[in-house]
C-alpha cells in the first residue's frame, strides 16, 4: 500500500480530476483547467523526484490525466495504474520524452503530450551564455572576486579566447541548433561549420545573407560550411554545441577518441541529453588540458556529476536550467495542461504541433485542440481542421 502524498488541491467539486506531480510556475494553466470543470489536485511533496509508488498513489482509484515532468519513469506500470483510474492522458512538461515508453501508454489508450517549439530560443540562449562564460573563463573570475584574491591588474589574469573571427560548431542543426548559431554568428561575428543529416537552408540563407550584410559595410564576412561529419567540426570549430536527438547513434558521441581530435583550447557546450557525452572520459580530458573548457547543462546520470568533474576550474555546471526563463517555463506548464484538457474534453489534435503560438496567447481563449500529442497517429485520433 502506498504512503499517502500530499496535496493541493484546486476546484475540489470539478467533474475531471487532473493531477500535476509538480507545482508548475504561473496559474494559466491551472485557471484553464478549472473553467473546463477540472479538478486540480498539485503535488507538494518536499522531493525533487516521485517514485513510481509515489505516483502511484497520486493517480488512485480515479484519476482523467496527468502532467507529469523528465524525471519521472513514465512506462508499462503507470500507464496500467492510469488506465485503470479511467485516465486517458499524460503530459510531459517537456520537449522531449525519453522517461516515456510511447508504446506501453498506446497499449492502454493513453495519449502521450509533450511541449515543443516553446523551449527553441531560451534553450539556444543558455548555451549562448555557456559559450561566453566558458570562452571568457566569466565563473571563475567571479569565484576569484568572491574569494578576496582581486590584487589588481596583471597581464595574464584569466586570458580567455576571443570569440570574433573564430569558428562555432553545431551538432544538430535542427530548431535549437539552428537558433544558437544565429546567435552566435550574428553576435560574435564567427563562422560557422555543423553537422546534422538533414541540410538546414534556412540557416545557410542566414549566414549568407548577414555576410553580405559585413561586407557592403566595409567588414570581413562570416562563412558557413556543412560539414560532411561529426569529426570534421570538432577538429575545425574553436567552440562547439551538441543538439542532437539522444539515441542509440548518439550515445556517448564525444568519447575519449573525438575528445582527442579538438583544439585544445577548444569550448565544448551541452544543453541537449547528458548521456551524448562520455562523462568520464570527458573528466580525464579536461584535467589534461587545462585550457580546453566545458559548459554543461545536462549530466550522463543526471542528476549526479561523474566523480572530479565539480572539482575542475574549467567546467561550468548548472543544473538543468535550459529551459528556465519564466515564460517559457509559464508557457510549457500552459501547453501540457491543454494536452491533457484536449483529450479529457474529446478535442482533436492541433495540426502543427510547430506552430503553438495561439495556446500562449494570454488574451484569448487557447483553440479547442491538444497543441501536441506524440502518439495521436497510433491512437488513431482526428486532427483540427481549424
Amino acid at each position: 500500500m502506498a504512503k499517502p502524498v500530499s496535496i493541493e488541491v484546486w476546484n475540489p467539486h470539478g467533474k475531471y480530476r487532473v493531477v500535476s506531480t509538480k507545482p508548475m510556475p504561473g496559474t494559466r494553466w491551472i485557471n484553464l483547467l478549472i473553467e473546463q470543470d477540472c479538478r486540480v489536485e498539485i503535488c507538494t511533496q518536499k522531493k525533487t523526484i516521485l517514485s513510481v509508488e509515489d505516483i502511484i498513489a497520486l493517480i488512485g482509484d480515479k484519476c482523467d490525466g496527468v502532467i507529469g515532468q523528465l524525471t519521472e519513469d513514465w512506462g508499462e506500470t503507470l500507464f496500467s495504474a492510469l488506465s485503470r483510474a479511467g485516465g486517458k492522458a499524460f503530459s510531459n512538461m517537456a520537449v522531449g520524452y525519453n522517461n516515456v515508453d510511447v508504446n506501453a501508454a498506446t497499449k492502454y489508450g493513453v495519449a502521450v503530450g509533450n511541449t515543443p517549439v516553446i523551449l527553441t530560443e531560451t534553450t539556444a540562449e543558455l548555451a549562448a551564455s555557456l559559450s561566453v562564460s566558458a570562452a571568457r573563463r566569466i565563473v571563475e573570475a567571479d569565484e576569484f572576486m568572491r574569494a578576496g584574491l582581486y590584487d589588481g591588474w596583471l597581464p595574464n589574469l584569466f586570458v580567455g579566447n576571443l570569440l570574433k573571427g573564430q569558428t562555432v560548431g553545431v551538432i544538430g542543426a535542427g530548431r535549437i541548433g539552428s537558433a544558437y548559431a544565429r546567435m552566435m554568428v550574428e553576435g560574435f561575428k564567427m563562422n560557422l561549420i555543423y553537422y546534422d543529416l538533414y541540410q538546414a537552408t534556412r540557416l545557410e540563407k542566414f549566414v549568407t545573407a548577414y555576410a553580405e550584410f559585413l561586407k557592403a559595410n566595409g567588414e570581413q564576412p562570416v562563412t558557413w560550411k556543412r560539414a560532411a561529419s561529426m569529426e570534421e567540426v570538432l577538429r575545425e570549430a574553436d567552440v562547439i554545441s551538441l543538439h542532437p536527438i539522444l539515441d542509440k547513434t548518439t550515445y556517448h558521441l564525444v568519447n575519449k577518441e573525438r575528445l582527442a581530435i579538438m583544439k585544445k583550447e577548444a569550448v565544448l557546450v551541452n544543453c541537449s541529453r547528458g548521456p551524448v557525452i562520455d562523462e568520464v572520459a570527458l573528466v580525464e580530458h579536461l584535467k589534461q588540458n587545462p585550457m580546453f573548457r566545458v559548459g554543461l547543462d545536462v549530466f550522463e546520470d543526471e542528476p549526479y556529476m561523474k566523480p572530479g568533474l565539480a572539482d575542475l576550474k574549467n567546467a561550468i555546471v548548472v543544473p538543468h536550467i535550459a529551459s528556465a526563463s519564466k515564460w517559457t517555463r509559464e508557457g510549457m506548464a500552459t501547453l501540457a495542461a491543454l494536452n491533457v484538457l484536449g483529450k479529457i474534453k474529446g478535442y482533436p489534435i492541433w495540426s502543427d504541433p510547430n506552430q503553438v503560438e495561439p495556446f500562449l496567447n494570454k488574451n484569448a481563449p487557447p483553440p479547442a485542440a491538444s497543441p501536441s500529442i506524440v502518439n495521436a497517429k497510433a491512437l488513431g485520433l482526428p486532427v483540427s481542421r481549424l
